[in-house]
């Protein structure tokens, strides 16, 4: 099989990560919802320990924090006034980074995520986060229809196996691959590890 070339690669974007003390973290979900329960993720507290090494040096660099909880309500897995809808205890926002509720896998839609950021004056943005094929996805696509330039760290992210429309049973694994794999066409530069994005 040979590796196509990516559609970033034939307009010329490449794959340069961006920066981090040249973007704005965005972390979205990091909530116990993924870490028990029917949500549960392979790989989840791995990835949020990764999440917890980015957010770190996102704040020793002194950039822009901001902190995405989905809500979908009272008695769901996303019951952002349950405990298992809160942010996990390790990436805890502090309290000046803002929280954005979102409804919709793809951040930007009905928040003030754009606002916020172009207020801040940022154009670069590292994303990191659950689940890499929905929430992750769908706001690095968002990011860059809207003109941000976008780095996924694909550590501080994980995923669910789910089932193809052949029966097929994917694996978590080969789900994020796959997830990461489609962004990193267009959408963002994708790094593997916390340790492998400029500072």
């Amino acid at each position: 099989m040979t590796t196509s070339v990516t559609l970033r690669e034939l307009l010329g974007l490449g794959h340069t990560p961006n920066k981090l003390s040249e973007s704005a973290l965005v972390l979205i979900d990091c909530q116990n919802t993924y870490r028990e329960g029917v949500m549960q993720l392979e790989g989840v507290e791995d990835a949020l320990l990764e999440a917890q090494k980015l957010l770190e040096k996102a704040r020793q660099a002194g950039i822009p924090v901001i902190h995405i909880q989905h809500d979908t309500g009272e008695g769901t897995p996303y019951d952002i006034k349950a405990p298992i809808g809160q942010i996990a205890d390790i990436v805890k926002p502090m309290n000046d980074e803002p929280v954005i509720t979102k409804q919709f896998p793809n951040a930007f839609v009905q928040t003030d995520l754009e606002a916020q950021l172009k207020q801040m004056g940022c154009k670069k943005l590292v994303l990191a986060g659950f689940m890499t094929h929905m929430c992750v996805n769908s706001t690095a696509h968002g990011a860059f229809n809207l003109g941000f330039d976008v780095t996924v760290v694909a550590s501080a992210t994980a995923t669910r196996a789910l089932q193809a429309d052949n029966g097929k049973a994917l694996s978590a694994q080969a789900v994020h691959e796959g997830a990461l794999a489609s962004t990193r066409d267009l959408y963002a530069a994708v790094v593997d590890n916390v340790d492998d994005l400029p500072v």
